[in-house]
């Protein structure tokens, strides 16, 4: 720890954490106060008590709208998932979290693998800026890709219009597996959401020290603890770097 780690995570003498709040799994509660709880919050805050300075959360409903404000200092850390297209001004750590994402199919369809998706004549729809929606982007070269605001509006358009396949992530699809009648998921997944902390690309000081202590509260079970005492199901802890 140095002075001017402190300098760069908190230049207001606060360090400030975007949050994203579209991630029901990262974000499970809010405090009285309507501050959000759960194991991003988690982290922040652990990462606050390591700086010695207060934590300010900045809450957004979308990690979209969250990735807008990078470099415009309204945070000085961001805890989410960590994607090529989102690294042009924000420097990831190793993922210190995982949600493996894949997709949700009618019954009687003849997809039996995620591998059998990317194919001429299937129609994926996905919500557009989610970390998996960003790798769908990059990824699928033959299927036809359709892009939505929002997840609701994805599995509103995928039953009404009956289409091959809603990209979500495992866990959230299991829950809409009760509303939607006649579908099924496909076995293992098509990546896993990298969930991270990310930072200015110019705090040069701070980026190694946040790689470390990710790697840290991965080892030391912090993690692990934070994802048991918010009955995250669906988040496991990442893999050493």
């Amino acid at each position: 720890m140095t002075e001017d780690i402190v300098a760069e995570l908190a230049p207001s003498g606060t360090l400030r954490a975007g949050i994203n709040m579209g991630n029901f799994l990262l974000v499970t509660g809010k405090t009285p106060s309507g501050d959000p709880t759960g194991v991003s919050p988690d982290m922040a805050a652990e990462l606050a008590s390591r700086l010695g300075v207060p934590l300010a959360l900045v809450p957004y409903a979308t990690p979209g709208e969250l990735i807008d404000a990078a470099g415009t200092g309204a945070w000085d850390i961001c805890l989410v998932g960590a994607e090529p297209a989102r690294e042009k001004l924000t420097a990831f750590t190793a993922a210190y979290s995982e949600i493996q994402a894949t997709y949700m199919v009618a019954e009687n369809s003849p997809l039996k693998s995620v591998d059998e998706v990317d194919r001429a004549g299937t129609r994926v729809i996905v919500r557009d800026r989610s970390a998996y929606g960003l790798y769908l982007r990059r990824t699928i070269k033959n299927a036809e890709l359709i892009l939505t605001d929002s997840f609701d509006e994805a599995r509103d358009r995928f039953v009404d219009e009956k289409l091959d396949a809603l990209a979500g992530l495992r866990s959230g699809l299991m829950s809409e597996l009760e509303k939607t009648p006649g579908a099924r998921l496909l076995d293992g997944g098509f990546t896993s959401v990298q969930q991270a902390v990310g930072t200015s690309r110019e705090n040069k000081a701070s980026i190694a020290f946040l790689r470390d202590f990710v790697e840290e509260m991965k080892t030391n079970g912090f993690v692990a603890e934070s994802i048991e005492r918010h009955n995250a199901r669906g988040l496991t802890v990442a893999p050493p770097a």
